[in-house]
């Protein structure tokens, strides 16, 4: 049997701060029985939007980590031996589809090709969820909403959504903060003052402009937090730099050196 999902059933306050109109639009596609399609980089916030909005909306979340292995079993449950018993456990997707929760599978893409076969009759008119090692088919409770994440960056001819899945969503695009959206969320993360979050949240963007040159992927808010809250707690910023927003990029030792110049030109 696979090992146990990377999956939480929660929707706890989460503290997200809008950039233009994707609150509004989530809320409308939610009130309409409609599925998101969450497109953006790794850590621009996409995870944090849909706890948000599942707060906001007062709805249940189920949220399962998408990975080579995931297969349509894990989402729909399986058969387990309980007690000398063999007993049917619903996955987190059926529960959701039962309860009228919401389920997020992040970085979708990353899943076994069956999952998405088994997402196509929840994300058109009939939303059920065919159970076949059960006989049931299950209507989705109202309230019921799926949502599902990507990074198209890391997109290849082996890693992406048909357009025939694609379409069946409404799509949101995601990308990092404006510096005037991004500083205000790592001074409420990390505790650090304004004044020395800005120059953070301004090397960030520089390292980012490095996408497709010396780095794949750019830097996260997720991991500007990380080195405003390590330099709240006394560490020097160089340091707290070095291993929260250069070590996790690369492995390379130029382009690490390269990067620690960038972080001096930008600090002085």
């Amino acid at each position: 049997m696979n090992a146990p999902l990377d999956m939480e059933k929660a929707a706890p306050a989460a503290f997200y701060l809008p950039h233009g109109d994707e609150c509004t639009v989530f809320a409308a596609a939610h009130a309409n029985r409609l599925p998101v399609l969450l497109k953006g980089p790794t850590g621009c916030g996409k995870t944090r939007f849909v706890t948000h909005m599942a707060n906001r909306l007062a709805r249940p979340l189920y949220t399962v980590a998408c990975h080579d292995d995931l297969s349509a079993a894990d989402l729909i449950g399986r058969y387990l031996l309980k007690g000398g018993e063999t007993v049917w456990v619903d996955g987190p997707l059926t529960r959701a589809v039962r309860e009228g929760a919401i389920c997020y599978l992040d970085e979708v893409v990353e899943a076994r090709k069956d999952v998405t076969v088994v997402l196509h009759p929840l994300t058109d008119d009939r939303r059920i969820l065919p159970v076949d090692r059960t006989g049931e088919e299950i209507a989705a409770a109202p309230g019921f909403m799926l949502v599902a994440s990507y990074n198209p960056g890391y997109q290849n001819i082996l890693k992406t959504l048909k357009p025939s899945t694609r379409q069946r969503f409404v799509a949101l695009e995601f990308d990092f903060p404006a510096p005037e959206h991004e500083v205000p969320v790592v001074v409420r993360e990390s505790g650090l003052e304004e004044a020395r979050v800005q120059p953070l949240v301004r090397l960030a963007n520089k390292l980012r402009g490095l996408k497709g040159q010396d780095l794949e992927e750019g830097v996260s808010t997720r991991l500007v937090v990380y080195a405003a809250t390590l330099i709240a707690t006394g560490m020097p910023v160089e340091r707290a730099v070095s291993v929260a927003m250069v070590e996790p990029l690369t492995d390379d030792a130029d382009v690490k050196r390269g990067l620690l110049d960038l972080v001096l030109a930008v600090y002085g």
